[in-house]
Formats: C-alpha cells, sequence, structure tokens
C-alpha cells in the first residue's frame, strides 16, 4: 500500500486572514497586530498537536517494578486495581507529605480545576492523586475543598516507593514533588508511557519552572489578560473575604 502523504496546510497567516471576527471601535493598528497574534496562536495549536502525537509515539516504556500498593478511604487497593475498564492511568503527585502542616497551594489550585472536570476525564482514562500524608488528611482537605471526583490514595504505606520510584523524592529530605506520571496497561504488563520532566533546571531565564502545555486552567486564563500570570502572584488556600 502506498504512503499516505503528509497533508498540506495552509499557511498560518492565510488562515488567519479568514475571520470575520471585528470588535467595536477597534483601529487599523489593532486589527493588523491582532492578524499576526492570530497566525502565531495557530501555529501554537499546531505545535501542540505535533507535540501530543509526538507522546503517543513514544516507543515502550519500562515495566513498572512492582504493584505498589497504596490506602485509600476504602482501604489498601494495588496499582494494578486503579486502571478499572481503562488500559491508561495517570497519576498525581500531591505535594502533601506527612511533614507539612497545610498542602502545596499551587497543587491544590491545579486539583480543584481538575475535579470539576474528573467525571469528563474519567470517560477515557483512569486517573488518581496520591500523596504520602495518611489519607484522612488528605480526605480532609478534600472536604475542606469541596472536592466530589478525585480519587485520593496515600502513597505513605509501608515499603511503597512509588514516590520515590517516579516523583524523584528522597525518602530522607522530608521534601516532595509534583508529578504527572503515565502509565498503560498490556494484558497482565503495566509500562511507563509518560511522566513530566520540566522543572528547575529547564526553565527558561526568569520564568518559574512549569510543563507545556501547562496543566494548570489558572495560567491559562491570566495569560489572556493585560496582566499575565505575574511573577510575584501565587494562588493560596484561601483568600481574605473583600
Amino acid at each position: 500500500m502506498a504512503a499516505v502523504p503528509d497533508r498540506v496546510l495552509p499557511s498560518a497567516i492565510e488562515l488567519a486572514r479568514r475571520t470575520h471576527r471585528r470588535f467595536p471601535g477597534e483601529s487599523p493598528a489593532y486589527r493588523d497586530a491582532r492578524l499576526a497574534l492570530l497566525a502565531e496562536e495557530i501555529e501554537l495549536r499546531r505545535h501542540i498537536e505535533r507535540v501530543a502525537e509526538q507522546r503517543r509515539a513514544l516507543p515502550p516504556g519500562g515495566e513498572v517494578p512492582k504493584n505498589y500498593a497504596f490506602q485509600g478511604a476504602q482501604g489498601a487497593v494495588l496499582m494494578s486495581e486503579l486502571f478499572g475498564q481503562h488500559d491508561s492511568l495517570v497519576i498525581y503527585n500531591w505535594m502533601f507529605g506527612p511533614q507539612r502542616e497545610r498542602p502545596c497551594p499551587m497543587c491544590t489550585s491545579m486539583l480543584s480545576a481538575l475535579d470539576g472536570e474528573m467525571p469528563d476525564i474519567l470517560q477515557r482514562t483512569a486517573f488518581v492523586v496520591v500523596a504520602r500524608s495518611p489519607i484522612a488528611r488528605m480526605t480532609s482537605c478534600a472536604i475542606e475543598r469541596g472536592w466530589r471526583h478525585l480519587r485520593l490514595l496515600s502513597s505513605g504505606c509501608n515499603g511503597n516507593t512509588y514516590n520515590q520510584d517516579y516523583a524523584n523524592e528522597d525518602p530522607d529530605s522530608g521534601e516532595d514533588n509534583a508529578a504527572f506520571n503515565v502509565f498503560k496497561r498490556e494484558g497482565s504488563t503495566i509500562r511507563h508511557f509518560w511522566g513530566d520532566e520540566m522543572g528547575m533546571e529547564t526553565a527558561d531565564p526568569g520564568q518559574d519552572p512549569r510543563g507545556a502545555p501547562d496543566p494548570m486552567p489558572l495560567w491559562t486564563i491570566l495569560d489572556m489578560t493585560p496582566q499575565g500570570r505575574g511573577s510575584h502572584w501565587y494562588p493560596a488556600l484561601s483568600y481574605p473575604l473583600p
């Protein structure tokens, strides 16, 4: 069978010029600048698609070394049991280790957004949140935040090295790391599919370390505003009443 040639896409500026959107009072200079920006936004969308395709084409990852045991609100559960009806599993490491009085505000902000999306996410993949704090502390925080859909699991069980293996945590340091990891089930075998690897060492000068695309809706919305996300503001667990 002959190979299907790559589809030739129209240029981004050509697509940008097809827009019929206009806004009251805009100047010709604004429209010209907006069309140039729209072309860049189209290129960004295309690049996101290319990166996602490259991610899906990764060779098989390493086989998971053990069937990790976690503690949930209903008791112990093995990693192999977390997939449910799916063959993919997303695990997020919540920075809420036993040494913390309160959980990481950044992690908690993102999880609050994902809680609302979880009924949709679970149509396509399994998803759990792990932290090394006892499950009772995690559940108490979830109630405080009004979470309804996130599945929380403690990885602080004796002998569980998941955080060390997949979140690059030093068990003796008392510190914890945020991490996304995706696993794929192939029959009775579980393999690592992808994990985020962006951190301080991969950040550009003057920029907070973050993944790409950024999984936090908060920053995506703020990036649309004139003031942007800023350089000195971060989410908090609570705010003063107005």
